[in-house]
């Protein structure tokens, strides 16, 4: 149904432009998103009898590469949501299998966007580097929030399209 094919094409287009704030503002507003790496890296903030902390990293330089990648990665995902959701809007009335091809990119995307919140900031942040015992730098329920929104949206837009109006 034409509806159903809108509807993908909307979620993804939804997630691209959140993808899209994110790394704006990591950009525009690289010292204090910064510092939230800096300091899961640090592990500075988690319980002080933790036995983990031998995991922490104290180098700048990795720091600004690791805050980077993040950037780059959030990026990428938007690009590949905003080129993938305008690829199902222009095959929105187009056979099955036409529409069903267009979706490459935005599951491209979509994909890349739940490993960046559940590999980069769920496992690596929250478990790696305990990120979750801080009170202060704790994003591990922003970054659920964020993959399981995007898994929906995945699982969804992957279903098979087989029905016209």
């Amino acid at each position: 149904m034409i509806i159903t094919r809108l509807s993908k094409t909307a979620l993804v287009a939804a997630i691209a432009l959140f993808s899209s704030l994110v790394a704006f503002g990591n950009i525009t507003d690289y010292g204090t998103n910064f510092a939230f790496v800096q300091h899961v890296l640090m592990m500075d903030t988690i319980f002080p009898d933790a036995t983990i902390k031998y995991r922490s990293i104290a180098s700048p330089a990795v720091h600004n590469i690791a805050y980077i990648l993040v950037i780059l990665a959030e990026t990428a995902v938007a690009i590949l949501c905003w080129v993938g959701a305008f690829a199902m809007l222009g095959r929105v009335g187009a056979s099955d299998r036409d529409f069903n091809r267009s979706k490459t990119l935005a599951i491209a995307g979509l994909t890349l966007g739940f490993l960046v919140w559940q590999v980069g900031f769920m496992s690596v942040g929250g478990e790696w580097f305990g990120m979750w015992m801080s009170k202060t730098w704790n994003g591990v329920p922003d970054a659920f929030r964020f993959f399981i929104t995007i898994i929906a949206v995945l699982i969804y837009v992957s279903l098979p399209d087989s029905e016209q109006d």
